[in-house]
């Protein structure tokens, strides 16, 4: 089956759960999910919900084959760009400390930067994507700080600052890296010792300790070989954080209601979700994307597309303010052996992780999720009707 076909299979399903409303959870998520394992050869996946701040979990297959390890929801998977929100909220919490603003210029914090052509880019622009046109990724030529300063600092952007969105791991990788400067701190531990604890999630890492080690499950490539992720130059700040069903929903309950969050936590992740630019029908926030109501899925496939992650697109900057009500939040990630999933509405107080020890395609991620969601959606409507 296509993904094509897999999505119109998704959305006549979820149109049949909606239907009846005797229909449970677990049998929403195990249809919408199943199918998917077994058509990509998916070894594992956690699969978390919050629905009105609470919790559920569902697990599926293996974490690792030698020895056989079930999935739970304590399982460590790769985040991918999922971290990337990490990221974010780290350089949010900065600016709210008044270490940084993002206003500021890479070259007051790397001189290595000063004067250069991306120095005429924000730290929010570096944040958002719109700084200068960066590619992708790190050249692999580029093995360390000092060779990657060097080639940011040749670099030659493409477009002026704010015009246009290209996604990439070296933009908001040196924002990463300029916030943990900031706060005099490594990323790492700025977020191991950091921020992870200030929100309560104890089994998220970006370094893995040994403690910890044998809840990592092991990853399959494309040719089927157990993978896990290699170090390199800004990975931590771009896609290095190993997370948990249980803790990434803690951390979506803390995005759907920072009110629960001690200042200036609280400010530094409701600083995530304003958003800053309009491209095609997503806004551009702080590590998160954005699609305002009313919500339907095509715009979020487009949102997730292949030409929003390789591709420049020219960008509407927008009056920075509160996503408005109907709002949904995602990002995806992906490793050479992972593929995640988050997403989460929250004045309807629900969200989705979906974590996979393999990389199958975003748009079956996304479609999956979205059924799910708009099945929970139909089911609490109809048990509203008939109170």
């Amino acid at each position: 089956m296509s993904v094509r076909r897999l999505i119109i299979a998704l959305a006549c399903a979820g149109a049949a759960f909606n239907a009846g409303a005797a229909t449970d959870i677990q049998t929403i998520v195990d249809r919408a999910v199943q199918p998917v394992l077994q058509q990509y050869g998916v070894p594992g996946m956690a699969v978390g919900l919050t629905i009105d701040g609470k919790a559920l979990f569902f697990n599926y297959g293996l974490a690792a084959t030698r020895p056989a390890r079930p999935v739970t929801e304590h399982t460590l998977f790769e985040l991918g760009s999922v971290s990337k929100t990490f990221t974010a909220t780290l350089a949010s919490h900065a600016q709210v400390r008044g270490k940084l603003a993002f206003d500021d210029h890479p070259g007051r914090t790397i001189p290595a930067l000063k004067g250069s052509a991306l120095d005429r880019a924000t730290l929010l622009e570096l944040g958002t994507y719109t700084a200068a046109g960066l590619p992708l990724q790190v050249p692999d030529e580029v093995k360390n700080d000092t060779q990657l300063f060097a080639w940011l600092g040749k670099w030659q952007p493409a477009a002026a600052p704010g015009t246009q969105r290209r996604y990439s791991n070296p933009s908001i990788g040196l924002l990463g890296r300029i916030a943990a400067l900031a706060l005099e701190s490594d990323f790492a531990d700025a977020l191991d010792q950091g921020l992870f604890p200030a929100l309560g999630l104890r089994h998220t890492h970006v370094r893995v300790p040994a403690s910890a080690m044998p809840d990592y499950a092991w990853g399959v490539d494309a040719k089927g070989q157990p993978a896990r992720m290699q170090p390199d130059v800004l990975d931590a700040e771009s896609y290095g954080v190993k997370s948990s069903a249980a803790d990434m929903i803690r951390y979506l309950q803390a995005n759907i209601d920072p009110g629960r969050l001690p200042d200036p936590l609280r400010r530094a992740v409701e600083g995530t979700q304003v958003g800053y630019y309009a491209v095609g029908g997503m806004v551009q926030g702080l590590g998160w994307e954005q699609y305002r109501a009313p919500l339907n899925l095509q715009r979020v496939l487009a949102g997730n597309a292949e030409h929003m992650i390789h591709e420049a697109n020219p960008v509407t900057k927008l009056a920075p303010a509160p996503a408005p009500p109907g709002t949904l939040f995602n990002k995806t990630g992906s490793t050479r052996g992972f593929g995640a999933y988050a997403a989460f509405i929250p004045d309807r107080k629900i969200g989705i992780v979906m974590l996979a020890n393999k990389n199958l395609p975003i748009p079956a991620r996304v479609a999956v999720a979205y059924a799910i969601l708009d099945s929970i959606a139909a089911m609490r409507q109809q048990d509203a009707a008939s109170r």
